[in-house]
């Protein structure tokens, strides 16, 4: 924690100092400015097309939402020195916020910290103080409609977009920073311009020169940004729902035996402390749940399976992600792990069709694979299933094949058990925000794709 210490020392202020709002070119601009004293100062600029909406920039509860998707960009630049205190001047929070917030800086951070070997409370981490006074907000009347559906090219979007497909004319899809990849998910289920709203987030370039100049980094709640950033989206293109496609499994943890998670911003817990959040101090009339919440990774594999036409289409791959065209780069936990979940549907030259090769005949993916399954020190810090049905996945697989098993399987059967006591066609988490009527939906597409 020396390096931490210092930091803390030599930069003990961060500030929240404000943001400014323009339209340009139909495009709604944000810009924050985070100064950190004595350091450096921060702009970065978000932007969201407007497609002729007419925006009242004076609107009062515009400009509260604002303020709070900005409470989540704090997080990118305050990790770098992690100053103690965050002295807020952009806005108002009251005690129960400022603790919300604190909450989802200290979860959302745990990869980063435990990463950094900083071992800290909550309460020790960041002191929120604001310096802003209440003011009285109009709470506007509203009435959504539809769905704004979260896509983020990977096979979980995919299959939120096909369980929603008969409702598509409601539908608008929500990228951040699109990618052709993004957008041809959306295109495959038959969404054109004029039902994707894409925006872009820019970061402050100055953030990645502190980076190599040896500041502290690392993992933050990204998904927190994916929500305050659609529910300020969803406001002002009146929708009635925010869709995303996180699924049960995200509430796992990634140290074995600790609350720390990768996808703590994925998770039931978040999505509860968001809803709540929105719910009592912005307005409680824009649903934000995730679809497949009552489902599994192999579940969503199964499903996925059938969904042909985005078999070459979609990616998760992030290393991959860094390079044009994006691509797997088949030496990943995630392309392992999607490899893996659906080789009981797909395996063998349909899979090798999408990634270009056999995964499990790649012995330098040994370490990986052994994470993956639940018997390293820890889960691969990456956004995968969980162990149970990820060595589910593999014992199906292997019951299936005859002959001679690839490495990584063979390797499975001389080393562990097959289990196949459960039968993870057939879960179906209970705990979950999603409406009824799309519940049903979702257990009739699971008997449909089990056949």
């Amino acid at each position: 924690m020396h390096k931490f210490d210092d930091l803390r020392k030599k930069y003990p202020n961060f500030i929240y100092d404000s943001y400014t709002l323009e339209v340009m070119d139909n495009e709604l601009i944000i810009t924050y400015k985070f100064i950190i004293e004595n350091l450096e100062v921060f702009e970065p600029c978000i932007k969201i097309p407007l497609n002729n909406f007419a925006i009242n920039l004076n609107d009062s509860f515009l400009k509260k939402v604002v303020f709070n998707l900005g409470m989540v960009e704090v997080v990118s630049y305050l990790k770098c020195t992690c100053s103690k205190n965050v002295i807020i001047r952009a806005g108002f929070l009251n005690e129960e916020q400022i603790n919300f917030f604190k909450k989802l800086y200290y979860n959302g951070l745990g990869e980063f910290l435990y990463l950094n070997k900083i071992d800290i409370t909550i309460d020790e981490l960041f002191d929120i103080t604001c310096e802003v006074k209440e003011e009285d907000g109009i709470i506007p009347s509203y009435e959504g409609k539809g769905n704004l559906i979260a896509i983020g090219g990977g096979k979980d979007s995919c299959v939120s977009l096909e369980l929603l497909k008969d409702e598509h004319t409601n539908n608008t899809c929500f990228i951040i920073n699109p990618k052709k990849v993004t957008l041809d998910c959306a295109k495959a289920a038959n969404y054109n311009e004029n039902s994707i709203i894409g925006i872009t987030r820019i970061l402050d370039k100055k953030i990645i020169s502190m980076n190599e100049k040896g500041f502290l980094n690392g993992h933050t709640p990204f998904s927190a940004i994916v929500a305050f950033s659609s529910y300020l989206t969803a406001y002002i293109y009146n929708k009635e729902n925010i869709v995303l496609s996180n699924e049960n499994s995200a509430n796992e943890a990634t140290v074995i035996g600790t609350a720390i998670n990768h996808q703590y911003s994925k998770s039931i817990e978040f999505e509860n402390d968001f809803r709540d959040y929105v719910n009592k101090f912005l307005i409680n009339k824009i649903n934000y749940f995730s679809l497949l919440r009552p489902l599994t990774e192999f579940q969503i594999g199964m499903l996925f399976s059938k969904y042909k036409k985005y078999h070459q289409i979609f990616k998760s791959c992030n290393p991959g992600s860094k390079k044009e065209p994006w691509c797997w780069c088949n030496k990943c936990a995630k392309c392992l792990f999607v490899y893996t979940i659906l080789s009981p549907f797909l395996y063998k030259d349909d899979l090798v069709k999408i990634f270009g090769a056999d995964l499990f005949e790649d012995k330098e993916l040994l370490d990986t694979f052994i994470e993956l399954l639940g018997y390293g020190k820890t889960k691969p810090f990456d956004c995968v299933g969980s162990f149970k049905e990820v060595r589910y996945a593999v014992s199906l697989l292997i019951s299936k094949l005859d002959g001679k098993l690839p490495y990584l399987l063979q390797y499975y059967k001389d080393n562990y058990e097959l289990e196949l006591n459960v039968d993870y066609k057939t879960l179906y988490e209970d705990n979950n925000n999603v409406p009824n009527d799309y519940q049903e939906k979702i257990r009739k597409e699971l008997v449909r794709c089990a056949k």
